[in-house]
């Protein structure tokens, strides 16, 4: 009965505008960036063209260089995928929590290896705040579910779980395919081409059975995807930034190129038929695939309107695997798995309009798990240092600080560490057990 008094009396005052009096405010969708995370897989340190690789034109993810930062001494946490990755999504060395294993194959479905459900992650910690939060891509954190995406503060997944995944299903049309074998179908070693694949005995070891157990995902229910997976993840980014542009939103692109099984379309093959290597011609069309998909992305954050507002990181989450992928590292030493540069130091690139100097070269370390303090303090959210091993890196950017961001970096995979103080480095390189 009050209340309908209230109303009644508020009706009859003039100049009253009751549209406003009972509106709900509309929370401002660019009072917080936006962030995305754009990661390759096993992309060596000097193949982009603003690493300096003449061989095969990036010119969008070259672009985000240009329009911001390079990291030419930026590094990852680990030299393999999954230990890399979480220390990507945490912000901690994973040593701290017992990861530092890399599971593939059946091991993915362990229900005891996973990112350890007590970390707490930066999709977590965002979404908490009241960002909308998407994993496009690999997961390689828990093949269960119990570790799924979405338990791990991700509202969205579409991708697959494990380490790796065909870019097609079979009979792998339109696409030239190269796989490992133990021998060639002749009994012999060596490389031979029937059609559109290759096989080769150079790794020693069959191509692993990636799609088993392995579907891909969207949500948690499998879907049959026909488009060539690095053009399908760009899809769904795309699509997923046009339906969250009214709101703040965390979207983590994890490609699975230029990762094995190297397979590359009919069109970038054709692209770079000047390669007469068809190892590294195929490498050279994943890659290439993969810079018209950032181009992709980059331009929907143009016509969205949000490219004032949404910081870009493209990065890899460790160095190549040279002899599998062909990849480069140079001038790096080593490769994937190796505590030399060539495994922990990768192209890391930031756009950050505000932030981010056009064009600038930071040559300080910084390391992956940087992005987890500087995101969540860029959000208005508190972390502290206990909580995180990385540096909010904005201060330093915008040079309010000086000096190093880092005195000390740290890496440990089982038997083999490294330690980098200042411009000095030591290296325990035993073998693993």
């Amino acid at each position: 009965m009050k209340f309908q008094i209230f109303l009644a009396y508020i009706f009859l005052l003039p100049g009253i505008d009751l549209a406003s009096v009972f509106a709900v405010e509309k929370p401002d969708s660019h009072s917080r960036p936006n962030f995305i995370i754009l990661l390759a897989d096993d992309l060596g340190y000097g193949e982009l063209g603003c690493q300096g690789n003449p061989q095969i034109p990036t010119p969008h993810i070259d672009s985000i260089a240009q329009e911001g930062v390079r990291f030419t001494n930026g590094y990852v946490s680990a030299s393999y995928c999954s230990p890399s990755r979480a220390g990507l999504m945490t912000g901690r060395y994973q040593s701290r929590f017992g990861y530092e294993t890399n599971p593939v194959g059946a091991v993915n479905e362990d229900p005891n290896v996973g990112l350890p459900r007590m970390e707490v992650t930066l999709a977590d910690r965002l979404k908490a705040a009241g960002y909308r939060t998407s994993l496009v891509g690999k997961w390689h954190l828990g093949g269960t579910a119990y570790y799924h995406p979405q338990r791990r503060g991700f509202e969205e997944f579409f991708g697959f779980l494990h380490e790796g995944h065909y870019f097609v299903p079979p009979p792998y049309d339109d696409v030239t395919t190269m796989l490992r074998v133990n021998k060639l179908p002749n009994g012999t070693s060596g490389r031979a081409k029937f059609g559109n694949r290759v096989f080769s005995t150079h790794m020693n070891h069959a191509e692993p059975a990636y799609d088993t157990n392995n579907p891909i995902l969207r949500s948690s229910q499998p879907v049959v995807e026909n488009e060539y997976l690095t053009d399908a993840f760009t899809r769904e980014a795309c699509e997923f930034i046009e339906r969250s542009k009214e709101q703040p939103f965390f979207l983590y692109v994890a490609y699975n190129a230029v990762h094995s099984p190297l397979q590359a379309t009919d069109t970038s093959m054709q692209k770079f038929a000047s390669i007469e290597d068809v190892h590294r011609r195929i490498f050279a069309g994943m890659l290439s695939n993969l810079d018209e998909s950032v181009g992709q992305i980059l331009r929907k954050i143009e016509e969205e309107n949000l490219a004032e507002n949404t910081v870009v990181v493209f990065l890899s989450d460790n160095g190549g695997p040279t002899k599998e992928l062909t990849s480069s590292n140079l001038p790096l030493r080593g490769f994937k798995g190796d505590m030399y540069e060539g495994g922990i130091r990768v192209p890391f690139l930031m756009q950050w309009p505000g932030v981010t100097a056009r064009g600038e070269e930071y040559a300080a370390p910084v390391i992956s798990l940087d992005l987890v303090p500087t995101f969540v303090r860029a959000a208005g959210l508190e972390i502290n240092d206990r909580e995180t091993d990385g540096v909010d890196l904005r201060p330093y950017l915008t040079k309010e600080k000086s000096g190093d961001p880092h005195n000390v970096l740290f890496w440990r995979q089982k038997q083999r560490a490294a330690l980098r103080m200042g411009d000095w480095k030591i290296v325990n390189h035993s073998p693993e057990r």
